[in-house]
């Protein structure tokens, strides 16, 4: 996988386990609903991002399992525990005009209105209340800012790669 496509990959969960003696895989989802990590196929798995077909799903309560191809005992299986799940960013269709998938906004700079740049977005983060933005300076110093559009968020501009934000550098130290 050459670099282009590893930029191109999105994460939509991770292995947290194994689930009884034929390599079933304990899964954790990103996606909403989380049963939709099952949609996007194939699935890459660790930093190299190889490829894996689901073979077969399930929900056991709130859990969510998978039996991944040519995974078929524990011991194939663990090594896989902790892993990344990821799949190219041409598995997602198109988002509606204004709407955007949250990978999209990973990396985008952002700036106060006062005009300083708190750096790029490392991640988001669901909290339940409203979503957060987690930027990461230079440093590596994280700045946490609620992603709550037209209050906080002003502009998401993938043209110039920035995010316009009303958070005033004195509510960040």
């Amino acid at each position: 996988m050459n670099a282009s496509e590893s930029a191109e990959r999105v994460q939509i969960g991770r292995v947290i386990g194994l689930w009884g003696v034929q390599g079933w895989l304990r899964i954790y989802s990103d996606t909403q609903p989380p049963d939709a990590i099952f949609s996007y196929r194939p699935w890459l798995l660790g930093t190299e991002g190889r490829p894996f077909e689901v073979e077969d799903w399930r929900r056991q309560g709130p859990r969510l399992m998978a039996r991944l191809s040519g995974i078929d005992d524990p011991d194939r299986a663990a090594e896989l525990i902790e892993q990344p799940i990821q799949v190219t960013r041409a598995c997602f269709p198109e988002p509606e005009k204004g709407s955007f998938y949250w990978a999209d906004l990973v990396g985008l700079e952002v700036i106060n209105l006062q005009g300083h740049r708190y750096g790029p977005v490392h991640r988001l983060i669901e909290t339940g209340a409203n979503d957060v933005l987690d930027i990461r300076n230079d440093r590596g110093e994280s700045t946490l800012i609620p992603f709550v559009s037209e209050q906080v968020v002003q502009k998401v501009d993938f043209e110039t790669r920035q995010i316009t934000v009303d958070w005033p550098l004195e509510w960040s130290q």
